[in-house]
């Protein structure tokens, strides 16, 4: 097979390249800086604009299988140009997509579903990799200040998120379905800023914000307004699914999901 990844250079895109290529599978990764991250010798890596349809087009050639954003950045914008896109997708021979899902069904779903591929989707709900947006925060005062922190998220791996949708894209046994993606276990913000502390060694804090304080630091960080109410929005008021763990990763990939402190284990150089 010759997949292709969007996001590539992504938390998820880059963990299914590299399981991918690890596989076997050929492999083009797909990203509007693919430079960005240094990919597995062997995988073809081309740079891509998914708002500039053309570009897709191009490197959609001799593709059998494609991994699909469906929104871009932390303003979640939607994939513009969906239909056609996926109208070349089978015109180049592709015959399964996954996409990685916003969190509603909208256009870019609806076109997946209409394109007679074979399709599955993939709907993480919390990522833990969302944590190293407290990096700067823990190296300089050892502290994470977050609004909303006392509800307990699921978080999901990025690599079992990936590990989900490359099994998807290439034993042709998941077609047709949804799959909602949360973690082993339900943790609250300060359950891990332990689990990163005991990571990296170091006694850290955390200090429970107000909606507008939450909202300031976004801003103080270089977040825009919209990408901080989507965020705000999501964590005053969660969809139930993610904040309960399942063992949907266990049931697709045949290995069980990795924890938070794995993670946190794995990502000890973003905290020092």
């Amino acid at each position: 097979m010759t997949i292709l990844v969007t996001g590539a250079t992504g938390n998820v895109g880059r963990h299914l390249v590299e399981q991918l290529a690890a596989e076997g599978h050929s492999v083009r990764a797909l990203a509007r800086n693919p430079d960005a991250v240094r990919f597995p010798a062997g995988v073809e890596t081309v740079a891509v604009d998914l708002t500039d349809l053309a570009s897709v087009e191009r490197a959609l050639a001799g593709a059998t299988g494609l991994h699909l954003l469906t929104a871009l950045g932390s303003t979640n914008q939607t994939i513009p140009d969906s239909v056609a896109l996926l109208e070349a997708a089978a015109g180049a021979g592709v015959r399964r997509v996954t996409t990685l899902w916003n969190g509603y069904k909208g256009p870019v779903e609806e076109a997946v579903e209409a394109s007679g591929l074979e399709w599955t989707h993939v709907q993480p709900g919390e990522f833990m990799s969302n944590a190293a947006v407290w990096a700067e925060e823990i190296k300089a005062e050892g502290v994470v200040r977050e609004a909303f922190g006392h509800i307990a998220h699921a978080p999901a791996h990025p690599a079992d998120i990936a590990a989900v949708a490359a099994t998807a894209l290439t034993t042709g046994e998941h077609a047709g379905q949804e799959y909602r993606l949360t973690g082993p276990e339900a943790l609250p913000v300060p359950a891990q800023v332990e689990a990163i502390g005991a990571a990296i060694g170091r006694e850290l804090r955390f200090e429970a914000l107000t909606e507008e304080q939450g909202k300031q630091r976004m801003r103080d960080i270089g977040m825009e307004d919209e990408a901080i109410d989507y965020v705000i929005g999501w964590r005053a008021d969660p969809p139930k699914w993610t904040l309960e763990p399942s063992d949907l990763v266990e049931q697709v990939t045949g290995r069980p999901a990795r924890t938070f402190a794995q993670w946190a284990e794995e990502n000890t150089a973003v905290f020092k």
